[in-house]
Parts: C-alpha cells; sequence; structure tokens
C-alpha cells in the first residue's frame, strides 16, 4: 500500500473538505448579488432621468419601479447571506467587510440617486437654494449610513466598551436604524409611486420633493442615533415552530400579491416599531424612577 493512499484511509472525511470550502462561496454569491442590484438601480435610475428630460414619463416610470424592485430583492439577499454564514457556520472578517461595503452601494449611493431623479432632481432648478440644500441632505444620508456600518463592524469585532458612553451591542438588535431598512424605505416609497414627481406639476412636485428632503434627513438622523432597532437574528434559529413558517409564507405570498402596500407598510411598521419601543422604555423608566423616589409611610 502506498503513502498516499495511507494517508488517504487515515485522514477523517478527506472528500468533504473540498464541500467545506464550497460552503463559503455561498453566502459571498449573496452579497455579489447585493451589489448587482445596487449597480442595476443606480443605471435605471441614471436612464429614468435621460427620458425625464424629454418627458417620456412612462417609460421613466417603469425604470425607476425596476429601480426600487431591485433594492427590495437585494434587502432578500442581504438578510440571506448573513443567516445562512452563521446556519453553515462560514462567518468570515472579509465576508463581514464585503457585507457592509455592498451595502454603502445598495443602501447608500443608489436610494441616495434614486431619491434624486424621482424626486428633487427635476422638481428644483439647479443651482437654486433648494437644489443645494437637496444634495447636501442626499450626501448626508450617505455619510450617515456609512457611518453607522463602520460603528457596527467596530462594534462587532470588539462588543466591550471601546469608550465612555459606548453602548454594548447584543446579537437582538441593532443600535441606530440599519441602512437596508432606511435605503428600503426610499426604494418602497419609489415602488408605491414610481411615476417621477415632476408629472405632477410644478407645485406639487416641490412640495412632495420637500417632504422627501425631510425624509431622507429623519432617515440619516435615525442611522447615527443610539435607538435600539430589533435585528430578528434569533428568529426561527433556536426551534422550527409551524407559526413562525407559516407567517413566513402568508407574508411572502402578500408581498407576490400587493407588493406596493405590503412593502411600504413593514418597512414604516418596522421603524416605528423602534421608536414607540424606545419611548415605551423611557415612560417605564421613569415611572420606575419616580416610585422609587415615594418616601414610605410612617406606621
Amino acid at each position: 500500500m502506498s503513502d498516499t493512499e495511507s494517508n488517504r484511509r487515515n485522514s477523517p472525511n478527506p472528500e468533504r473538505r473540498g464541500l467545506k470550502k464550497g460552503l463559503y462561496l455561498i453566502p459571498s454569491a449573496f452579497t455579489a448579488a447585493n451589489i448587482g442590484m445596487g449597480f442595476f438601480t443606480v443605471m435605471s435610475a441614471l436612464r429614468a432621468f435621460q427620458l425625464i428630460g424629454v418627458n417620456d414619463y412612462a417609460h421613466a416610470t417603469a425604470y425607476l419601479d425596476n429601480g426600487a424592485k431591485a433594492i427590495g430583492w437585494a434587502l432578500l439577499f442581504d438578510m440571506l447571506d448573513g443567516r445562512i454564514a452563521r446556519m453553515t457556520r462560514t462567518t468570515t472578517e472579509i465576508g463581514v467587510q464585503l457585507d457592509s461595503l455592498a451595502d454603502v452601494v445598495t443602501f447608500g449611493i443608489a436610494p441616495a440617486v434614486l431619491a434624486y431623479v424621482w424626486g428633487y432632481g427635476a422638481s428644483f432648478s439647479e443651482g437654486s437654494d433648494l437644489y443645494n440644500v437637496a444634495l447636501f441632505i442626499s450626501f448626508m444620508y450617505l455619510m450617515c449610513g456609512t457611518f453607522r456600518l463602520a460603528r457596527f463592524n467596530v462594534q462587532s469585532s470588539r462588543p466591550r466598551i471601546l469608550a465612555e458612553g459606548t453602548i454594548k451591542t447584543d446579537k437582538k438588535s441593532f443600535v441606530g436604524l440599519p441602512i437596508p431598512v432606511a435605503g428600503g424605505l426610499v426604494a418602497a416609497l419609489v415602488h408605491f409611486a414610481p411615476t417621477p414627481l415632476i408629472y405632477y406639476g410644478p407645485e406639487q412636485a416641490q412640495l412632495y420633493s420637500l417632504l422627501m428632503i425631510v425624509l431622507m434627513a429623519a432617515l440619516s438622523v435615525l442611522m447615527v442615533s443610539t435607538l435600539r432597532f430589533s435585528s430578528f437574528k434569533t428568529v426561527g434559529t433556536k426551534s422550527r415552530s409551524m407559526r413562525t413558517i407559516i407567517l413566513a409564507v402568508g407574508i411572502g405570498v402578500l408581498i407576490f400579491l400587493f407588493s406596493r402596500y405590503v412593502l411600504l407598510a413593514i418597512v414604516i411598521a418596522y421603524i416605528l416599531y423602534g421608536l414607540f419601543s424606545r419611548m415605551g422604555g423611557l415612560f417605564r423608566r421613569r415611572a420606575d424612577h419616580s416610585g422609587a423616589n415615594v418616601p414610605a409611610k410612617e406606621t
């Protein structure tokens, strides 16, 4: 018997090493799809902007809607790559960094470009004060989203308190609004009403664009805030409940049938849940604090 054959027999499961290495490619494939969806959204928005310039609103609407749908698919890919990596135990440092870079493109740059083309890009005169404010808010949206991702990476790699006042992270919640949710809200709005705002007339377009600027500014503040939003990372990991499966299938069917309404409702509900949870926690702490300060009655 040769030494090579002896080593193959003595080594445990040698034929599975290639399979183990192949598992690491699965989360990366979903991350690559995430980046691809972001690139598709940017290109669709640029094409829509050209069509808006020649008053071809029908085709521009189709391109904007497809770009918004691509961000929706990217949300699904973004959720799957991390979950699959945890399930297969193939989480790597380079995978974490690649996922963050993908989120900057797909949920940072792509929604900013989409909001610009759909809203204030054609609603305000180039060089005007409102136009410059819109550009500044879009830039701040991108900067705040990038900062939020950098903070998340640092806190995840070093979960201990880095400095005085720094919040320790946990698996059940995110500190600050996740950038995929912020980008998802922009995409859901465009998907809900994909027609360019300039189509409704200059006055209404400017009004809606102002509201869009306020929304982008609010999302920027939420991303860099210390508010906690549920991560849902532990949902379905400990037990395979039939209720969870039925709920997931039901939501999937609703999205397939009524995507314009359901997607927007889900994103808004997620953000409001985080905000109301924070407010409820503050009220409970105040009630506990006031109750503790009440002196006991003398007997």
